[in-house]
């Protein structure tokens, strides 16, 4: 049984050659083949003046062409290919998604606005494709806040104590094996705790605080548990903090390897895929690249 590839969208933009490095060493780390992927806007060719001569010819790609010279002479090299498309970015890489292992993009690429701290296609890609979407931010993005952490190789995950995503912790643990990491498990709780009293007037529940993060520790161990069986050489330590999940996470990135959230299950009433805030704001915000995981299949 063949190895499915990691995939690399490049653009010829510097964010997605930061996004290739990270792909590189990704596949490299799983001894799978590395497949760069660019995709050609219809736009870029479809004006007049040339559109009675056809589309461009796959094989004469600038863009790959330039990849192949920047990755001349890499130690380790994995078995590498390289795929020219047509079309829009944020429908083909996420079809492109349904036969790799991984795909990694940059925060933004070429032709977007500068002012966007995450491009659509990174959008779209994170929101529709079948596998964990890795996306690159530049480098020297600063977060505010601080999480505690030590030093060394750290992966962090988020983690709902209410509805814990098996996916998602699972690509955690595997992506620290891989590197030999210390994973940091991000479990945020609401805090002051509030019911509602009369209409429109919310009052604070009476309950002990020490308790509520007792409570959610334990469950965050539990949920733990299996997977640090499956993994006995990763160090699994969660976070239980009160507060906002994704400012939490976001604090936690700064020098990270990697932070890893789940994207939304499917709803009855929204069938549609779709973006969760707390998944939104970390790829907005993190320092660090962000991997969002597909729900399994049967969770969708």
């Amino acid at each position: 049984m063949s190895t499915l590839p990691v995939i690399a969208a490049v653009d010829g933009s510097d964010d997605s050659l930061c996004a290739l490095d990270w792909a590189f060493d990704a596949a490299r780390r799983r001894a799978a083949p590395l497949r760069v992927v660019h995709v050609r806007q219809y736009a870029a060719w479809a004006q007049p003046e040339v559109l009675a001569a056809g589309p461009p010819d796959p094989d004469d790609d600038p863009v790959l062409d330039q990849v192949r010279r920047y990755l001349e002479g890499r130690v380790d090299r994995p078995l590498t290919e390289y795929l020219s498309r047509e079309g829009s970015p944020a429908a083909v890489l996420p079809e492109l998604g349904s036969t790799a292992q991984l795909l990694v993009l940059g925060s933004r690429g070429r032709g977007g606005f500068a002012s966007l701290l995450l491009g659509s296609n990174g959008m779209a890609a994170a929101r529709d494709a079948e596998c964990p979407v890795v996306v690159v931010p530049r480098p020297g993005r600063e977060v505010h806040g601080e999480a505690p952490a030590e030093p060394g190789p750290r992966v962090v995950v988020g983690l709902q104590v209410d509805s814990p995503d098996e996916a998602t912790l699972d690509f955690a643990f595997t992506e620290a094996g891989l590197r030999g990491a210390r994973l940091q498990v991000v479990a945020a709780y609401r805090w002051p705790l509030q019911s509602w009293a009369v209409p429109g007037e919310l009052v604070p529940l009476m309950i002990d605080q020490d308790a509520v993060e007792s409570e959610n520790r334990a469950l965050a161990e539990g949920f733990l548990a299996p997977h640090r069986t499956r993994h006995p050489d990763v160090r699994a330590e969660p976070y239980v903090a009160p507060g906002d999940a994704a400012g939490h996470l976001v604090a936690a990135s700064k020098d990270a390897d990697l932070v890893v959230v789940g994207r939304h299950r499917r709803r009855l009433l929204a069938p549609a895929r779709m973006m969760g805030s707390v998944a939104q704001a970390v790829l907005l915000h993190a320092a660090s690249p962000v991997a969002v995981v597909p729900p399994a299949p049967q969770e969708e």
